[in-house]
């Protein structure tokens, strides 16, 4: 193969790291709105409860969503190449977002408002399943020998990034148009913004050449007619144990962003079980705090690829599997008659131990699976763990609050850390696996 057809790797990294805080941006924005918008403008009940709740269940149709798109871009990541897949995600998930930003509310549709807020959502959904696994394909099959997990952390970067641009913009909105406008008609600009954000990313990835890795497969003649059903006939149990590595992982992150915002700026009353539904914490502030968790998560994503790369993603994974289970069981003490400043010390240091999690699996999921069906395994084990680790974590953690308090919530978060660990003792080390020879 002509060298000068090679990406360089940390061009490779730079775009990938671009395109998934473009995409994560979109995801985020809408799970912020899901907390502090739809309950009221899409949804009509006369229980605000309710309402809550229908409004955070549309974030688990995007989870359900994921692995369809995990599917489709992965059958034409593996057929056609990384690159143009990864375009194709970007324009469906930015036009999903920017169309939400347009839609009518129930005042205006009924009930149409809220079944096509769910259509966007899907797409959304769509749109993200695809994006992951190009992203983390095109830095780690790029990286030079030895940094699989560290090129590998710049996709990954993307979710902090998002997360932050995301709160951060709902935040100024709220802070120069006031919480009233921001429920009534400012949330849109976030939304409709994202068509900058889309053509920026789009730049971005046409200025990229195909992954070698890819195209050595290909002249080889390893292409497969349907990459996605060899992976469930050929490479089902790497597909299972990447899926259940990943769950703990979404779990924690869901419940730091959805249910701890909206517990923390639920009113202070009891359940009629006794337990407190809410901090009664304004919603800017919380905002305020996950913004500076953030800057924390990107950090320790950075730090994991390092480690990972040196002592491997099993053993480092391991550990922080661990920290996850302890942090559950702890949450009563964050979170139980809790403050701005003990919710800040949980967002903190669950923010932490989620880098380190989540920064290791673009090099490891892909690590699983060879070429011919990479992007689509390492996608599906992603994404189908969404539906595991946050689908329940998102349309359930309110209820098991309500009934069992805080405490209920941690061990849940902990028996999904006791998942991931028992997914990992089953795992191989990967770490000097080469991408061209598995």
């Amino acid at each position: 193969m002509n060298a000068q057809l090679r990406n360089n790797p940390m061009k490779v990294a730079l775009a990938s790291m671009v395109g998934t805080a473009i995409e994560f941006f979109d995801y985020y924005i809408y799970a912020a709105a899901a907390v502090l918008v739809f309950n009221t403008q899409f949804f009509h009940s006369d229980d605000p409860l309710s309402n809550d709740l229908l409004s955070l269940s549309t974030l688990a149709l995007a989870f359900f969503a994921r692995p369809i798109g995990s599917a489709l871009f992965g059958h034409f990541g593996d057929k056609i190449g990384r690159k143009k897949t990864l375009v194709a995600s970007l324009l469906l998930m930015g036009g999903s977002t920017v169309i939400i930003g347009l839609l009518p509310n129930y005042s205006q549709i009924g009930i149409w408002a809220p079944i096509l807020l769910c259509i966007c959502r899907v797409g959304q959904g769509i749109g993200l399943g695809g994006e992951w696994g190009g992203a983390a394909l095109v830095a780690t099959e790029n990286a030079p020998e030895g940094k699989r997990a560290w090129y590998g952390t710049f996709p990954q970067l993307g979710a902090p990034i998002g997360l932050f641009v995301a709160n951060g913009t709902f935040f100024l909105v709220s802070y120069f148009w006031g919480q009233e406008a921001l429920v009534e008609w400012a949330w849109r600009i976030p939304f409709i913004s994202s068509l900058l954000l889309v053509f920026v990313g789009l730049y971005v990835r046409l200025t990229l050449h195909e992954s070698h890795v890819f195209i050595e497969a290909e002249q080889k003649g390893k292409k497969l007619n349907a990459p996605v059903s060899v992976v469930f006939t050929k490479h089902f149990k790497p597909m299972v144990i990447g899926t259940f590595i990943m769950v703990a992982t979404y779990s924690l992150f869901y419940i730091m962003t959805a249910f701890a915002q909206a517990y923390s700026r639920t009113a202070p009353n009891l359940s009629e079980a006794g337990h407190p539904l809410g901090l009664g914490i304004p919603a800017n502030t919380f905002t305020g705090l996950l913004l500076i968790s953030a800057i924390v998560f990107g950090i320790f994503i950075s730090i994991s690829g390092v480690y990972a790369d040196k002592i491997g993603r099993r053993k480092w994974l391991i550990w922080v599997t661990l920290a996850i289970g302890v942090l559950g069981l702890s949450m009563p003490v964050f979170l139980q008659n809790g403050t701005p400043a003990s919710v800040f010390a949980f967002l903190v240091i669950g923010m932490a131990i989620m880098g380190m999690t989540f920064g290791p699996m673009a090099a490891l999921l892909p690590e699983l699976f060879p070429t011919e069906v990479r992007y689509s395994g390492a996608s599906l084990s992603y994404n189908l763990a969404s539906i595991i680790g946050a689908t329940i974590a998102a349309m359930i953690s309110l209820k098991i609050n309500a009934s069992f308090g805080v405490i209920g919530v941690g061990i849940y978060l902990a028996i999904n850390a006791l998942m991931t660990l028992l997914a990992l003792l089953a795992s191989k080390e990967t770490k000097n696996v080469d991408l061209t020879q598995i």
